[in-house]
């Protein structure tokens, strides 16, 4: 049986490779909040343990309780995984996620 990994909490900035935007990270920012691109790094949040690092695009977006959660997919592996938006995340950017995913 595999070891249970645990969220590690990683206080980084980078640069949007998608974008460019500069992001001030704050140990749990996994995405940028202009164009909502992220980076496939992780298997577990903050291990940065997975080596594909490819981009992962915002798909669609889901309603999940209280929260709205951005479904991203890899576009080097193909994998899947869900966040949550951050109140830092333009408004624009998911709703042309939504909108995008009901095409």
């Amino acid at each position: 049986m595999q070891e249970r990994k645990n969220f590690v909490r990683r206080k980084e900035d980078f640069v949007c490779e998608h974008c460019g935007q500069k992001v001030k990270g704050d140990g749990y920012t996994d995405h940028c909040p202009k164009c909502l691109y992220s980076k496939h790094v992780d298997d577990v949040p903050g291990d940065r343990a997975n080596t594909c690092g490819g981009l992962m695009k915002p798909i669609r977006a889901e309603q999940v309780g209280q929260d709205i959660k951005l479904v991203y997919r890899c576009r080097d592996c193909d994998v899947e995984f869900r966040v949550k938006v951050s109140k830092e995340d333009d408004s624009e950017a998911i709703n042309q996620v939504m909108r995008n995913a009901i095409l």
